[in-house]
């Protein structure tokens, strides 16, 4: 029987997993999550779902699949994750304000006996502009504090948001079309990881 393993403290990606029926656990990989001088930012998010999948699926036997993934923003290039405080937080809002930037999420499916199944997704996200006292006002309800470029688009944040092009779940740190797809290259389907035996996450 087959059970689930997702490397990630992430709510949002635990969430995601049980709307569509995925019963599974938890367990955060600890994995660094530093930049690679050169990397792009396509091979950053793909490199850190690997990193992370492979990190938890050490301690895990044959009958566990193990999901990696890691999502950024990036805007003129530059990579946004979770800020470190509350002046960065609002300044990465700042400079997203009136602006599209660009959502990645790797995601890495691991399992023993077979070669890993990886893929990225992207999303193009549209901010509708902003007034210092909205910055102000959302970054003091603390919703983007743990976010990549400090918002929510599942939150308050979705206020703000003027369009998605791509992937809704990819913006909210999961794609679920992109693991559907990949499911069939581990040898899965997903009618047989819906039958797991239920964990809490």
């Amino acid at each position: 029987m087959i059970t689930v393993v997702l490397a990630s403290k992430s709510p949002r990606r635990s969430q995601l997993l049980a709307l569509v029926g995925i019963p599974h656990r938890a367990v955060p990989s600890g994995a660094p999550e530093e930049a690679v001088a050169g990397e792009t930012p396509r091979d950053h998010v793909a490199r850190l779902a690997e990193a992370k999948a492979s990190t938890v699926a050490a301690g895990c036997d044959d009958g566990q699949l193990v999901i990696g993934a890691d999502t950024i923003v990036v805007l003129d290039g530059d990579v946004m994750g979770q800020p470190k405080d509350e002046e960065e937080a609002r300044g990465m809002l700042r400079r997203l304000s009136g602006r599209t930037h660009t959502v990645l999420t790797g995601v890495c499916l691991m399992r023993k006996g077979r070669a890993p199944a990886m893929g990225v997704s992207e999303s193009r996200v549209t901010f509708h502009r902003l007034s210092e006292e909205e910055v102000c006002w959302y970054v003091g309800t603390g919703e983007p504090m743990d976010k990549a470029g400090a918002y929510a688009a599942q939150g308050v944040g979705a206020v703000f948001l003027r369009s998605i092009d791509g992937s809704f779940h990819n913006v909210v740190g999961f794609p679920l079309d992109l693991f559907y797809r990949l499911l069939p290259d581990v040898g899965l389907s997903l009618a047989e990881i819906r039958r797991g035996p239920s964990h809490s996450a």
